[in-house]
C-alpha cells in the first residue's frame, strides 16, 4: 500500500470526501434559495420558508451526521490524517450553518412580531398615493395603517401578542439607558423625533442626500410638503422595505423630523426597520449638526 492510499484511508476517504461535499453542497442551497427568489424564480415564501427554514435545515442536520460519522471514522482503528481534515473541514462547515440558522431562529423568536416602525404613533405618518402603487404592483401583503395590531396568526409563535397595537409592542421592545441595564428584554433602539435648528429645506435637501448615498430608490421628493419616501430592496431575497420620512417647520424656525420604516412583506421583520430608522436619524443628525 502506498503512502497515498494509507493517508486516503481507502472508503473511510471516500466517507470523508462525501462528508466534505455535502457540507459545500449545504452552502450553496441557502445561496440558491436566496438568489432563486431575486431573479424571480419561485417566490420568497417558498425560497425562505421552505428551501431555507424548513428543507435547509434538514439538510444542515443531514450534513452534521454525515460529518461526524467520518470524523469518528478518521479517528478509529489506525487514523488517517486527510481523511480526519476533510470531516474536520465538513463540521465546521455545517456546524457554522447550523449556528448561523439557530441564531436566525432565535432572533426571530425574542424580537416581536412587527414589521412596521416608526418615531410617532400619535400622528403616524401616511403613505403617498405613488408609494402604495408602487407596493401594489410587487404585491405586497402588509398593509400600512394609522393603528395596526399583530394578526391572530401571530399566537403560536408570540403567544398573547394578536390584537395588541403594534405601536406598543415597538414602545416595550425599545431599549431605555435611562430606565433599563439590560437589551435582552429590550432588543431596539430607542426611536423619538428629531428636532433640528435647520430649516425645512436645508433639512429636506441633507436627507435626500442620504437616502441617494444608500443606494435607496426614491419614490416620493415633496419639499414643498416636506416628504420623502424611498425603498430599500435587500440582496438575499430581493425584500422591499419602504422607508417615509416628514420633514415639518417648527415654531422656532426649524424642523420636526419623523421616519417610519416599514415591510411589504413577512409579519416580523427581525428588527431590520428599526435599525434602518435608527441609523438614519444618526446620520440625519450627523449631517444637520
Amino acid at each position: 500500500m502506498t503512502s497515498e492510499q494509507t493517508q486516503d484511508a481507502g472508503w473511510r476517504g471516500l466517507v470523508a470526501k462525501a462528508s466534505l461535499a455535502l457540507s459545500i453542497f449545504t452552502v450553496f442551497w441557502f445561496v440558491a434559495a436566496a438568489l432563486g427568489t431575486k431573479l424571480g424564480l419561485w417566490g420568497w415564501q417558498f425560497g425562505l420558508g421552505t428551501m431555507t427554514i424548513n428543507w435547509g435545515l434538514k439538510l444542515i442536520f443531514l450534513a452534521l451526521g454525515v460529518s461526524v460519522i467520518a470524523l469518528v471514522l478518521s479517528l478509529i482503528k489506525a487514523p488517517r490524517k486527510r481523511a480526519f481534515i476533510l470531516s474536520f473541514a465538513a463540521l465546521l462547515i455545517s456546524g457554522l450553518c447550523f449556528g448561523r440558522v439557530a441564531a436566525f431562529g432565535g432572533q426571530a423568536t425574542r424580537l416581536p412580531p412587527i414589521h412596521d416602525v416608526q418615531t410617532d404613533w400619535t400622528n403616524p405618518i401616511m403613505p403617498s398615493e405613488a408609494l402604495l402603487a408602487a407596493r401594489e404592483k410587487t404585491g405586497a401583503m402588509n398593509p400600512v395603517m394609522e393603528a395596526p395590531v399583530v394578526p391572530e396568526y401571530a399566537e403560536e409563535r408570540w403567544p398573547g401578542t394578536p390584537g395588541r397595537l403594534v405601536s406598543e409592542l415597538q414602545e416595550e421592545a425599545e431599549f431605555d439607558p435611562a430606565v433599563q441595564e439590560d437589551r435582552v428584554d429590550a432588543p431596539y433602539p430607542k426611536l423619538d423625533s428629531y428636532i433640528t435648528n435647520a430649516p425645512p429645506a436645508t433639512a429636506h435637501e441633507a436627507i435626500l442626500d442620504i437616502v441617494k448615498e444608500r443606494g435607496w430608490a426614491v419614490v416620493e421628493d415633496d419639499a414643498a410638503q416636506g416628504v420623502i419616501e424611498a425603498t430599500e430592496t435587500s440582496f438575499w431575497f430581493d425584500f422591499k422595505d419602504d422607508v417615509m420620512i416628514r420633514i415639518l417647520p417648527t415654531e422656532e424656525g426649524g424642523s420636526r423630523i419623523d421616519v417610519r420604516s416599514t415591510s411589504r412583506v413577512g409579519l416580523s421583520d427581525l428588527g431590520a426597520n428599526a435599525k434602518r430608522v435608527r441609523d438614519l436619524l444618526d446620520d440625519i443628525e450627523t449631517a444637520l449638526r
